[in-house]
């Protein structure tokens, strides 16, 4: 099942669902935000329901949506696979059109893509992509959240290096919707999803920025004012660790890889990090690190995002 963005208005399972109010998104998440810092409530969300189906554990996501309804004067249902009828055969379809009568808005944390989609087609209430093996939309907005707070604006470079992810293919579709130039090294046997890879050079030539791919990060962050990377293994390729190890070996992020950047490079990882491994604790405990930044911005990026669907 075939899916990338702008088909389904009401529901973000693609960076690309959001393409045309992105902005605004996150312009109310950073006002939230500083709101919040002050002491100041917003309740806007007062007895809306958000159930969340996890097939995936999760800190960030979980937390940030649990705790994003109750600052919004809304209450969120966590329901795992076995905590549902979906464990004992009941289809995807229908346990989005029951949902869909009980709460306002439904967040799925899912294995495959195709899921995601089959859930959002049968939902009549928004559906929000908490991660799927294609893209991960929530992560990018606390990502453009971030980068805004800490470089003032979007014209940046930024450098993602590792495995070319559902992180990575949701950066690469949303980069140039914010203006902002992007760079996916990764190995050749780890590129990001080649339909997703075309849609952003497009987009890119559209928004007048540059999309591209590299294979040596040595090259490819030179001039870097953001690097940014994931895990090497994620949930599901624990196999395949050795071989990754060797494969990424000169993709990790550490002191020598920063100061190939620019002098005020930010540093960003979407967590959880293998320390030692894709980062080094020098660099993601260093001054160049924005990893916690990015970590407490789920919370108010995605309080931007229920209330521009549920509110």
């Amino acid at each position: 099942m075939e899916y990338i963005g702008e088909n389904m208005t009401k529901n973000v399972i693609s960076i690309l669902d959001v393409k045309e109010n992105l902005k605004e998104i996150l312009r109310r998440a950073g006002e939230m935000k500083k709101n919040y810092k002050n002491g100041e409530s917003v309740r806007s969300l007062k007895d809306k329901s958000l159930a969340m189906i996890f097939e995936k554990p999760s800190t960030r996501t979980r937390i940030s949506f649990e705790v994003g309804m109750t600052q919004l004067g809304g209450h969120a249902l966590y329901l795992s696979p076995k905590d549902l009828q979906l464990g004992r055969g009941e289809t995807i379809a229908d346990t989005a059109k029951v949902l869909s009568r009980y709460v306002d808005g439904i967040m799925y944390r899912a294995f495959e893509h195709d899921m995601m989609v089959e859930l959002a087609e049968n939902s009549s209430v928004p559906v929000i992509s908490g991660l799927d093996d294609k893209e991960h939309p929530c992560q990018i907005l606390a990502d453009f959240l971030t980068i805004r707070e800490i470089k003032g604006n979007f014209d940046q470079k930024l450098v993602y290096v590792g495995d070319g992810n559902n992180v990575c293919n949701s950066l690469l579709l949303g980069s140039p919707i914010v203006g902002m130039d992007m760079v996916a090294c990764t190995p050749d046997d780890y590129r990001p999803d080649e339909d997703i890879f075309e849609r952003a050079v497009k987009l890119g030539e559209e928004y007048g920025v540059e999309i591209s791919r590299h294979d040596d990060p040595k090259e490819a962050v030179k001039g870097a004012d953001v690097i940014y990377t994931d895990v090497w293994i994620s949930m599901g390729d624990e196999e395949e660790a050795d071989k990754r190890k060797r494969d990424f070996k000169d993709y990790q992020v550490n002191r020598e890889m920063v100061e190939r950047a620019a002098d005020d490079v930010i540093v960003m990882h979407c967590l959880p990090a293998h320390r030692g491994v894709e980062i080094t604790s020098e660099v993601m405990d260093g001054p160049h690190s924005v990893v916690f930044d990015q970590a407490e911005n789920r919370l108010h990026a995605q309080k931007g995002l229920m209330m521009e669907l549920m509110g």
